[in-house]
């Protein structure tokens, strides 16, 4: 029995195939009028035989009708990461950083800057992180994929002396009406886009993010924004609860994020990042990800699933 024999579940749609890819049923039109894509008509009807579009999806050897393979600096952009930027230079990968955050890194990569984007973007919902932003490349090109590097939990960062007022009901919801000036982020930081969508949903009832008493500077990675609260510059910030600890700073738990790698499937199997990935899954990386703490390695070097 052949697999075009091989009962209906062997045959996809259209809409089937554009919902494996990630991609509107027009890039799928696209794909068919280049001849970029294994298909068959059936009295008259465009399907897609399951077992050659997952071949040509291994293969590799069609980029979906995309670019052809971008050569790309090695060069990791995105959101500063302190597990990230150690493991870069400890690993000997060869892969250079360049944080200035995660949307900045998203524009890096897709003007073929950056080998990888780090990123930890929330979508409209604030119910998932990041698979709008792989959507949105693959319009372009579909042999890229998200890596998980680690679960990390953000929240607010203090002095130990000047904390959020005492009171009932979510930091959030208590953080405008307590006055204290908050440290400012870059628009391109993926913690100002978690924090603003947060205080909009979660603090409405105080006036959002309008009301907040926001810093005139803005920090550019956590580690500036940590240090603004130590030296004094701002009362309190929001930013991962390693860097809070790295500062000796008090920290309230706000959220749970997925911090992942945006990155075209030939890099990912090539030697520097491969290095990388080696250098994560041993034991001097697991180590440090202990004691820098915030940080759950357990899904690392693995393909995110959608509301996984």
């Amino acid at each position: 029995m052949t697999d075009f024999e091989d009962g209906a579940d062997t045959l996809m749609t259209t809409a089937e195939v554009a919902a494996l890819l990630r991609v509107k049923e027009r890039k799928i039109y696209e794909l068919v009028s280049e001849n970029q894509i294994p298909h068959t008509k059936v009295t008259g009807k465009l399907l897609f035989p399951k077992a050659l579009v997952r071949d040509w999806i291994k293969s590799g050897t069609s980029t979906a009708g995309a670019r052809s393979h971008v050569e790309r600096p090695l060069v990791a952009a995105g959101s500063h990461d302190p597990l990230l930027e150690w493991a870069l230079a400890e690993s000997g990968c060869g892969i250079g950083p360049m944080f200035d955050g995660s949307l900045d890194g998203f524009a890096r990569f897709r003007r073929g800057e950056a080998l990888f984007a780090g990123m930890h973007v929330p979508d409209p919902t604030g119910t998932e992180h990041n698979f709008h932003l792989l959507d949105a490349a693959r319009e372009d090109d579909l042999s890229l994929v998200l890596v998980t590097w680690a679960v990390r939990r953000q929240g607010l960062m203090f002095r130990p002396d000047a904390g959020l007022p005492p009171g009932a009901g979510e930091p959030l919801s208590r953080l405008a009406a307590s006055g204290l000036r908050v440290q400012r982020r870059q628009e391109t930081a993926g913690s100002r886009v978690l924090l603003e969508g947060l205080l909009e949903r979660q603090a409405a009832a105080q006036g959002g993010v309008d009301a907040v008493n926001w810093s005139e500077t803005t920090a550019r990675t956590e580690t500036e924004a940590a240090l603004a609260v130590l030296e004094g510059e701002a009362d309190a910030a929001f930013g991962i609860e390693t860097v809070a600890k790295r500062f000796k700073l008090a920290f309230v738990p706000v959220a749970t994020e997925r911090y992942d790698i945006l990155i075209a499937q030939n890099d990912f199997f090539a030697p520097a990042f491969q290095k990388l990935l080696v250098f994560a899954r041993g034991p001097a990386f697991a180590e440090k990800a202990d004691a820098l703490g915030g940080y759950d390695i357990s899904l690392l070097g693995t393909t995110p699933a959608p509301n996984a």
